[in-house]
């Protein structure tokens, strides 16, 4: 059997994140280079989907194949940390200090390496900058606005709106990360993260590291959106979402539901009742 009880994730999610946080600054942006660049090219694969079946859905079946590809490479998703980072400060492993460090450094590779593979891909899709009609050069620009201006439109409703779909996505994806802790084997553990990410992506769910890729991408090719509108009416409220989805949906409350199962460090085993004690001894 390769099925790994809850309890036991619980300890891989807190000897996790305490490994995250110890990492060094190069180690975090190169990583986060990677998983940024990686689920950009997810992205553009699931649009790609799309186009070719005209089925929406098709987008979401293929899409976790990066997100696989990051969590067996061992690479850094700062939207998998929120859920277990978090969990090791809460049991003194690690301290807010450098959490809020790895938090910092990988977003800055995810950045870099969405927007290296922006720019190869939008050289790619309009060959070389001589034709703006292919449709997935329409779609990008399209859907950089619809995650942009078409919130700014809202007002504060908007960027409610924003921040609740983020936190939606998160949870999903952070018990994608979870999911893959619950079996040994490599088949395994992709088909149990498949199954959350392709239900985020199937409804439309806000997730930081794509829109890292999606709306630069989008502005390069033209799309009207400014600098200020990415960053107040998508990238911050998506980051704030993602990490309430991420810390709390997740890890605090998956936390929670194995506290009396869990012996924490110091803690003394709990104490039968007699009556008990007595029938299991029968």
């Amino acid at each position: 059997m390769d099925y790994v009880k809850p309890n036991q994730v619980l300890d891989a999610m807190i000897e996790t994140g305490t490994a995250k946080a110890n990492l060094s600054a190069s180690q975090l942006i190169v990583r986060g280079f990677l998983g940024g660049a990686i689920l950009a090219c997810a992205t553009t694969l699931a649009f790609t989907a799309v186009a070719q079946t005209k089925i929406g859905m098709a987008g979401a079946l293929i899409f976790p194949v990066g997100f696989v590809m990051i969590v067996l490479l061992g690479l850094e998703l700062v939207t998998g940390s929120f859920a277990l980072i978090p969990l090791s400060v809460l049991q003194k492993r690690t301290t807010v200090a450098r959490m809020l460090a790895n938090y910092g450094w990988v977003i800055a590779g995810h950045l870099i390496g969405c927007f290296v593979y922006a720019v190869l891909y939008d050289l790619t899709a309009t060959k070389m900058g001589t034709d703006m009609t292919a449709s997935l050069t329409q779609t990008l620009i399209q859907t950089s606005e619809a995650k942009t201006i078409a919130y700014k439109h809202l007002g504060a409703d908007g960027w409610l709106l924003v921040v609740i779909k983020a936190i939606l996505c998160n949870w999903m994806v952070t018990l994608g990360v979870v999911m893959a802790m619950t079996s040994t084997s490599t088949i395994g553990k992709i088909v149990a993260m498949w199954l959350p990410v392709l239900t985020f992506f199937g409804q439309g769910f806000e997730h930081a590291v794509v829109n890292m890729f999606v709306i630069p991408a989008g502005m390069m090719l033209g799309a009207d959106v400014s600098f200020g509108d990415w960053w107040l009416w998508n990238q911050i409220p998506v980051l704030i979402g993602n990490f309430i989805g991420g810390s709390v949906l997740t890890g605090l409350l998956f936390y929670l539901s194995q506290k009396g199962i869990k012996l924490l460090p110091g803690r003394p085993a709990p104490r039968l009742d007699p009556a008990v004690s007595a029938e299991k001894s029968a």
